[in-house]
Order: C-alpha cells, then structure tokens, then sequence
C-alpha cells in the first residue's frame, strides 16, 4: 500500500531531524525516533520503516545531501516522496547550516600503523530506471553540499596521503619494501594535471596509477570525475585505479575501481561546455 501525504511528511520531518544532528555531532537514538514515528504512520511494520528510510536515503543523495549513516540508499522512490523531501529541505535551515559546516571542515590524516580493515567490496551498480535529460528536470534544492564537498582541498589532500601510507602498507606487507619506497603523492610533488593522484606499483612492479576520491559519509555517495580522469582510466585501464576512500572522519574504508570507470559508474554530465567558436 503506497503511503500517504501525511504518512511521507511525518517521516520525512523525522529522518531531517536525525540527519541534521548526525552531521552536528549531536548523538541520537534510531531505535527511539522510530518508536515515536510508528505512532503517526498507518500501522507500518518496522521493516517497511526501514525501507522508506532508504528511499528518503536515495532522494537525498539525488539532490546532493547526505544521507543518514546506516540507511542504505534504495531506489525506485514514489515521486511524491521526492517532492516532500523537497519542500521539507528548502525550509530547514538547521540542516543547510550542518551541511555547509560538515562538508568544509577541515581535514587531517587519520593515525592507523594497521591497514588490514581498510579494504572492503564496492556497491554493486544497480538498476536504473531511465531518463532523459530536461529543462524542466531542475533540482530545487540551492546548496550540492556532495559538490562542495568535493571541493574541500583539505580533506582531498588528507585522503590522497591516507592512500599512499595505505600502499606503503600493503607493498611492506608483500615482502616489496623496495618498492614501497617508490610509492609517490605525485599530486603533490608534480601537480594534478596528471590524472591521478598516487604512484604506486603491483609486486610485480608495474606501475599503479591511483585517483583517490574522499568523503565523509557513506560507501554508496556519488563522486565526481573530471573527463582526464575518465580518459586515463580508458587508455592505462590495465595500471589504473580509483579508491573511494569513504567515512573518512570517522572510521576510513575504501574499495578499488580498476580500469574503466564506466563498467562501475553511471557517469552523468553535470555541466557543459558553453562556447561560440
């Protein structure tokens, strides 16, 4: 049984509420919200609960808004749903004020001498019912807070560092110290027009060419990529490697993307070129 208007505002204005203290910092208890918001929902069961969180989760990351850590984005929302989140977010300003404050703090290299639990599985592309590109297919919400996450030099740098300790890790750990010495930052000595950020090598020795992508929240939030960095990742497919480093903040995971980005990613176009020659 869809939901109703009252039943999707109810639980939108309590998911916004738990969003905007988890990116305070403010402790809050799910199993306590959800008590009190069974009261105003249709005898909704606990797993349908569940479920709509992950909807909410999904309709967040759609309109460049962080998602509740733990409720897993699931697509194939009801439309309804999406117009309520965003009526509800264009009025709070608790949550634009947690956001903007959560994406651009700054960031340091997390301590770790034990690298073991870092690695973990990507998301597993899913999917997609299609759609075509509008004038009308605008997103009311003002602030892509993942935007401007993706724009904090700090936290980038942080993450590209975490990374290259990660590989000097993982080659020592081989038996390739050799090697491990010649892991390079190479954004950091060489620039960033190359396409990648970290120079590290298979046991082999074959070079690896590493973009790293860092965030702050969950495994499945969207990243951006800049058309050199899809370019490389076509023509070195075989040394090329994306890691999404994510939860940097709190507890840093990562999963590797090797070669083409788009055997992994929707790569949507985000902005165009306008030019008159």
């Amino acid at each position: 049984m869809d939901w109703s208007r009252i039943e999707v505002e109810a639980i939108v204005a309590d998911y916004l509420q738990m969003l905007t203290l988890e990116l305070s910092g403010q402790s809050f208890s799910k199993t306590e919200h959800r008590r009190r918001l069974v009261a105003l929902l249709d005898n909704r069961t606990d797993g349908s609960i569940e479920f709509k969180h992950g909807n909410i989760s999904a309709v967040m990351l759609k309109m460049g808004i962080p998602y509740i850590r733990g409720y897993k984005p699931r697509a194939n929302f009801q439309t309804l749903l999406e117009n309520v989140v965003a009526e509800q977010v264009l009025n709070k300003q608790s949550l634009d004020q947690a956001a903007l404050a959560a994406v651009q703090q700054p960031a340091i290299v997390p301590s770790a001498n034990d690298f073991s639990k870092v690695i973990t599985s990507a998301p597993q592309l899913q999917n997609r019912i299609s759609e075509s590109y509008s004038i009308h297919a605008f997103n009311p919400v003002k602030k892509d807070y993942l935007a401007r996450e993706a724009e904090n030099r700090s936290l980038g740098l942080a993450g590209e560092e975490f990374v290259t300790q990660y590989e000097h890790w993982r080659l020592v750990r081989l038996g390739k110290s050799a090697l491990a010495d010649r892991v390079e930052h190479v954004s950091n000595t060489k620039g960033d027009g190359l396409g990648y950020d970290v120079l590290s090598f298979e046991p082999d020795g074959q070079e690896k060419y590493i973009k790293v992508k860092t965030t702050a929240f969950g495994k499945e939030t969207p990243f951006f990529v800049s058309r050199n960095e899809i370019a490389l990742s076509k023509v070195e497919k075989e040394r090329f490697h994306l890691y999404r480093l994510f939860e940097f903040r709190k507890s840093p995971q990562l999963f590797d993307l090797p070669g083409q980005l788009d055997q992994y990613c929707f790569l949507d176009p985000v902005t165009f070129k306008a030019s008159f020659s």
